[in-house]
């Protein structure tokens, strides 16, 4: 066994928190990889084709100048003559493939979950940089790649469910996973203003260099990925011997593959409430990112560059609730509120909120600063679902919160191939207010639909099924890992140990579980 070596705690980040750094950064890359071609292909179509000849704006240039001197003076052409159908078709193209890898993505990473996410970013970011080319081959080579990049991608949510699993402490799980997964808005953050200015200024074109660059950033991830990651704590060779500790006195997760109960889990109502919660949250989220700018510059009249910009607003804002809610949900926790009673609130403000929010801005029109707002309000608020059915899976069934991801994010990635097809579809040959408004509307009542249900049947505790055959009569209060080791004589304490010693739920924390806590 190799010898593990300590690090000074001043000068390093501890081993679950890098993980957080990196997965968040993992994030940051796989949805710029996701969220650029939603603004290159503004800029890659020509907006004047003869199937769109009733796109006109009716917010006129001096109407909107006082927010930007960069609106659109006049049409520049893009490269290609797609219409709005085509264009609707080849940014769901992502989601064709997305959906297919879900499942296998959670099987795969029982395995192993660091090389399942790290490959599956890495494969997706190569292909990307072969954009230009399948786009100029024709719209369906684009659409086939786009497909095949989502095949790619559609492991990385089961991937990271699963090693948090092995991980994340239960009174630091609604942070740190909402930490993480607050990389999927910076990364439309990030990629909607670079990928504007890259359209405009960028090199090989303009739009070409979008996916240039972002497919190289993600391929340089992928190397510190894979040599800051590892899969457990007890593999980790750069772990400090009382992080170690106090992770495997916290986890209850064991190295032992227990066998997945299919029937339990299609059968609990647990289960189906964080599938509802998640199908609603990713409808009107997969609305914003596909069609976003679209809306800017049909209805609001703002050029690629400023588009950009301002597209990436509500992300802004709800990468900045995400953190927010992550602390706030587990300062109350340990403040004694129950973990169900968190995850209700959080859930049913990240998706009620909005809803009002969306209905609101089809009713602006040419007003651009309060169309902005709204949008940048209420996209903001739905980063509380975060530590709300995002969280879930991690609750009700710890070593399977892979597989439980994996099986609802194939129902919920279903609004990432229909929702942007269904905006098309609506604003082909009239995308102006009125009908931008339908778009909204729809969006908000999913969105109130999924909240419901998940308020009504979400539990925060660990389910019966998710337990061992001879721990399945342990009350589901009992502190994860609270088992003694009499009860698991084949599980061992200390470093090098085959699984996460348990605890007594009767013992309090020392002063060293406490200091690393707080780092």
């Amino acid at each position: 066994m190799k010898e593990r070596r300590e690090v000074d705690a001043k000068w390093s980040l501890s081993a679950r928190h890098t993980l957080a750094l990196i997965g968040f950064l993992g994030f940051v890359t796989v949805y710029a990889l996701r969220a650029n071609l939603s603004v290159a292909i503004v800029a890659m179509s020509n907006s004047t084709h003869a199937k769109d000849s009733h796109k006109i704006s009716k917010c006129k240039v001096k109407e909107t100048a006082h927010v930007t001197q960069k609106v659109r003076p006049d049409i520049k052409l893009g490269e290609f003559n797609w219409d709005s159908l085509i264009q609707g078709y080849i940014l769901a193209g992502f989601f064709y493939g997305y959906i297919f890898t879900q499942i296998p993505g959670g099987w795969l990473a029982s395995y192993s979950a660091k090389y399942t996410l790290g490959l599956g970013v890495f494969w997706t970011a190569f292909l990307t940089l072969f954009t230009a080319m399948a786009a100029r081959m024709s719209p369906y080579g684009l659409l086939v790649l786009r497909v095949l990049e989502g095949l790619g991608e559609g492991v990385t949510f089961p991937a990271m469910h699963a090693l948090w699993a092995k991980w994340a402490p239960p009174q630091e799980r609604s942070k740190l996973v909402a930490f993480t997964y607050a990389g999927a808005p910076m990364g439309n953050v990030i990629a909607y203003p670079l990928s504007g200015w890259l359209c405009q200024h960028g090199f090989a074109g303009g739009w070409p260099s979008v996916f240039y660059v972002m497919g190289l950033l993600g391929c340089i991830w992928y190397i510190f990925w894979q040599f800051f990651v590892y899969e457990t704590p007890a593999k980790h060779p750069r772990i400090s011997k009382a992080e170690l500790a106090y992770l495997q006195e916290n986890i209850s997760y064991q190295d032992e593959k227990l066998p997945i109960p299919w029937l339990k889990i299609f059968g609990s109502i647990r289960f189906w409430a964080i599938a509802a919660a998640h199908f609603s949250y990713n409808w009107g989220f997969y609305t914003m990112i596909t069609i976003l700018p679209k809306f800017f510059r049909d209805v609001l009249n703002l050029n690629v560059e400023s588009n950009g910009l301002y597209s990436a607003l509500p992300f802004l804002a709800q990468w900045a609730m995400i953190g927010l809610s992550g602390a706030a949900a587990d300062f109350l926790t340990k403040k004694g509120m129950s973990i169900t009673l968190v995850r209700r609130i959080f859930n049913t403000c990240g998706l009620v909120i909005p809803a009002c929010f969306l209905i609101g801005v089809g009713y602006v029109e040419c007003n651009v600063p309060l169309a902005i707002s709204l949008l940048t309000i209420g996209v903001g608020f739905t980063g509380m679902a975060h530590v709300g059915f995002f969280v879930s899976h991690l609750d009700i069934a710890p070593p399977f919160a892979g597989m439980l991801m994996s099986l609802t994010n194939t129902i919920a990635t279903i609004p990432g191939a229909v929702a942007p097809s269904v905006a098309a579809a609506i604003t082909r040959v009239h995308s102006d207010a009125e009908h931008w408004r339908i778009v909204f509307f729809i969006a908000a009542m999913v969105y109130i639909a999924g909240a419901v249900f998940y308020f009504f049947f979400i539990s925060g505790e660990e389910q019966s099924w998710a337990r061992a055959p001879k721990d399945r009569n342990v009350s589901p209060n009992t502190k994860p890992g609270a088992l003694t080791k009499k009860g698991n004589p084949e599980i061992t304490v200390g470093p090098g140990a085959k699984g996460y010693a348990p605890v007594s739920t009767t013992s309090s924390p020392s002063d060293n579980d406490t200091e690393l806590r707080n780092l």
